[in-house]
């Protein structure tokens, strides 16, 4: 399993899926979810207001899986991370939870590929530190977790911005990561 990590933009990522860190609506909204949705096209709002009809909503740290369109990604998983509320509302597990759902929802379809955004650290408040932790022990126990029984051979962490990407680098260095 090769862990990477990239400063740019995830609708960028040619990879097998690129996780959007969407609302529980699903149709769309600012940052990276907003970004998402307007390279990727019309078709993704389409597919997402489908699966909002069949579930109703998206609950905080549950994943969906659509096509990705006009992105070079092949599919789009769409999780929604907690909105931070002093941490007393179990917004670490919730985050981890997206990362955890996002990768076995990769696996289940096979894919070899995956690209995660920094969930929940932007409108959402999320301490970046502390999603950065979060997000990478989730990752590594992951991986751990399924001893070889899984498909993906690359995880990217890619980050917008250089706040993001320095903690990034620190944390996957503490972890022998890369």
């Amino acid at each position: 399993m090769e862990i990477k990590l990239i400063k740019g933009d995830i609708t960028e990522q040619a990879v097998d899926a690129i996780v959007n860190a969407a609302n529980p609506t699903l149709l769309g909204g600012g940052g990276v979810d907003g970004a998402i949705h307007r390279k990727a096209g019309p078709e993704l709002l389409e597919a997402c207001k489908k699966i909002i009809e069949r579930i109703g909503s998206c609950e905080t740290g549950e994943a969906v899986i659509t096509k990705g369109y006009d992105l070079p990604a092949s599919y789009v998983i769409h999780t929604v991370g907690p909105v931070w509320q002093g941490g007393e509302s179990r917004e670490a597990n919730q985050l981890a939870s997206c990362y955890f759902k996002s990768l076995d929802l990769a696996g289940s379809k096979l894919l070899a590929s995956i690209a995660f955004p920094n969930i929940s650290t932007g409108v959402y408040r999320f301490p970046k530190e502390l999603a950065v932790d979060v997000a990478v022990y989730t990752v590594k126990e992951w991986i751990k977790a399924e001893l070889g029984n899984t498909t993906l051979q690359e995880i990217r962490f890619v980050c917008f911005d250089d706040e993001n990407y320095v903690l990034y680098e620190r944390k996957l260095k503490e972890n022998n990561l890369v």
